[in-house]
């Protein structure tokens, strides 16, 4: 396990909903392809923290690449209600082409 997995974990260990935490030490998980663990700390992190939309946005590309496509969608139609909230028109644009993109991969199948 990489050092800054190691920090970030101790860091929660004394503040176990610190959002920077949480995020960071699932964007580390991301980068090393540990899907199932970011998942948990993405969770984590958007049920304590009012998010713009990228935590949502890497949620769901967990979810795309462990398989689920469903979830995913959930996760992005979530990530643009917040991308509304905060006004972030391209963000919502954004979710709403990759949520396109994944009901046809699902039609296919």
């Amino acid at each position: 396990m990489s050092d800054r997995i190691d920090m970030l974990k101790k860091a929660l260990e004394k503040d176990p909903n610190n959002p920077l935490g949480l995020y960071g030490l699932a964007m580390e998980y991301i980068k090393i392809g540990k899907y199932e663990e970011a998942i948990i700390y993405l969770t984590k992190y958007l049920s304590n923290n009012d998010d713009q939309g990228a935590g949502y946005r890497a949620l769901a590309q967990c979810y795309v690449n462990l398989g689920d496509l469903e979830k995913a969608i959930e996760t992005y139609e979530q990530g643009i209600q917040q991308a509304k909230k905060y006004k972030h028109a391209s963000m919502e644009k954004e979710f709403t082409q990759e949520i396109e993109i994944l009901k046809g991969k699902l039609n296919k199948d």
